[in-house]
C-alpha cells in the first residue's frame, strides 16, 4: 500500500494488537493487530500449529482483471471474491502455498488466511495488510502476539484511519520490488493469475459474504454431541455444523437469483434447513438462540422469495419437528429450467 503525503492525517501506524469479546459469545474474541511486513510469514507459520491435523484455507482477491492500483474507501468499484477450500490436512494447504506466500503478503489486492472452526481459531491477513484472528483462548493469543514482538495497544492506528492506495504487484517497476520476488514475471505477479491457480490446487469453491457468526469450540462439540446422539444415522450429522450454515445461506442466495439445479437438488437444500432446525430444538436454549439468530436474516430473505405458499413439497425426510417447515411451504420466484421442469412433471402448477 501507498500512503497519501497529504492524507490530513500525521498519525504514525506502529507495531500491536487489540482485542474484544464477540457480540453473542460470552468467551470468543476478535484480536486486530499490525506487524512488520517481515513477521507476516512467521507469524502465520506458527499459527498454523494451533490448528492441529486439518484447517481450511482462505482466499480473498478479484478473479476479474482490476487497476494497478485504486484509492482506499471507494464506495463504487470491484468488489473481491472469497474462497474457502475444504477441510485438508494443514500440511498439504502449508506446501501448496508455499510458493504464492510473498506475493500474498506484498500485493494490495489480495488477503489470505487459515482457519479451523473446530478449534474455534482462524488468522486472516487483508488487502488492507491488518491481520485478524479469532480464538477462544486469548490469553494463549497474547502470550503469542508477545512472542513475536507485538504488545498490546491501546491506540492502534489502522489504515482505515488514512487515505492510501492499493498498488498490484504486477504494476510495480523491479526496482519497487521485494528482493523476493524480482525474478517473477509480470504473469506470475499478476494476482488473478496466481489467485486461480491456488483455487484449482486446493479444489477452493466461491462463498458468499453476509452470513458473519462465531461458534466457540464448546459450541461446536456440543453440535457435534447432540448431532451424533440424537441424529446418528443422518447423512449430514458429519459435516461441520457451521459448513451447514453457511451452506444454508449459499443456497438462499442461489434462489433468490435463480436457482439452477433440479428438484431433487433443491430438495437438498431444505433437508440442510431440517438438520439446522433439529440441531435448534434438541439445544440448550442460549445456542439454540443464538443459531436461530445467526440464521434469521437467511431464513427471512427465503420467506419473502416464496410464492405459491398455499401448496407444499413433501418433505424428503421423516424428521419430526416441532416447528412449522415454511421452507417447504411454496416454490422460488425463480425456479431455473431443471426445477421448474421437474415441478411441472410433479403437477405443481395444476389448480
Amino acid at each position: 500500500m501507498r500512503r497519501w503525503q497529504n492524507s490530513g492525517n500525521n498519525s504514525q501506524q506502529h507495531e500491536g494488537f487489540e482485542y474484544s469479546l464477540l457480540e453473542d459469545c460470552d468467551s470468543a474474541y476478535r484480536f486486530t493487530a499490525i506487524a512488520t511486513v517481515g513477521k507476516i510469514r512467521s507469524i502465520f507459520d506458527h499459527f498454523s500449529r494451533f490448528l492441529s491435523d486439518e484447517s481450511f484455507f482462505i482466499l480473498e482477491y478479484y478473479p476479474e482483471e482490476v487497476p494497478l492500483s485504486r484509492p482506499s474507501g471507494l464506495n463504487e468499484g470491484p468488489i473481491p471474491s472469497v474462497f474457502y477450500s475444504p477441510y485438508l490436512a494443514t500440511d498439504t494447504i502449508l506446501s501448496n502455498i508455499t510458493p504464492y506466500i510473498s506475493r500474498m503478503i506484498h500485493d494490495g489486492f489480495v488477503g489470505f488466511g487459515i482457519a479451523n472452526n473446530r478449534k474455534g481459531l482462524e488468522f486472516f491477513y487483508s488487502e488492507e495488510k491488518v491481520l485478524t484472528f479469532f480464538t477462544d483462548n486469548h490469553l494463549r493469543l497474547s502470550n503469542f502476539l508477545h512472542q513475536h514482538g507485538i504488545q498490546h495497544s491501546n491506540n492502534l492506528t489502522l489504515p482505515a484511519t488514512f487515505g492510501h492506495d492499493h498498488l498490484a504487484l504486477s504494476g510495480l517497476s523491479k526496482t519497487s520490488l521485494p528482493e523476493e520476488l524480482v525474478s517473477f514475471t509480470n504473469t506470475e505477479l499478476d494476482s488473478t493469475f496466481f489467485g486461480q491457480e491456488l483455487v484449482e490446487q486446493l479444489d477452493m469453491y466461491q462463498v458468499e459474504e453476509g452470513l458473519s457468526f462465531f461458534l466457540t469450540r464448546k459450541e461446536q462439540e456440543q453440535i457435534e454431541d447432540l448431532l451424533k446422539k440424537k441424529l446418528p444415522n443422518h447423512h449430514l450429522s458429519e459435516i461441520e455444523f457451521g459448513g451447514l450454515l453457511l451452506d444454508w445461506n449459499d443456497f438462499v442466495i442461489e434462489c433468490e437469483q435463480t436457482f439452477a439445479g433440479d428438484l431433487w437438488e433443491y430438495k437438498q437444500g431444505l433437508i440442510i434447513r431440517d438438520t439446522i432446525q433439529q440441531v435448534i430444538e434438541i439445544a440448550p436454549k442460549p445456542l439454540a438462540d443464538k443459531i436461530s439468530l445467526i440464521i434469521s436474516e437467511p431464513d427471512d430473505i427465503f420467506k419473502k422469495i416464496l410464492v405459491d405458499r398455499r401448496k407444499r413439497l413433501d418433505p424428503p425426510t421423516d424428521m419430526k419437528l416441532v416447528q412449522k417447515q415454511f421452507w417447504y411451504h411454496g416454490m422460488v420466484q425463480k425456479p431455473g429450467s431443471d426445477l421448474r421442469r421437474d415441478l411441472i412433471r410433479q403437477g405443481w402448477f395444476n389448480n
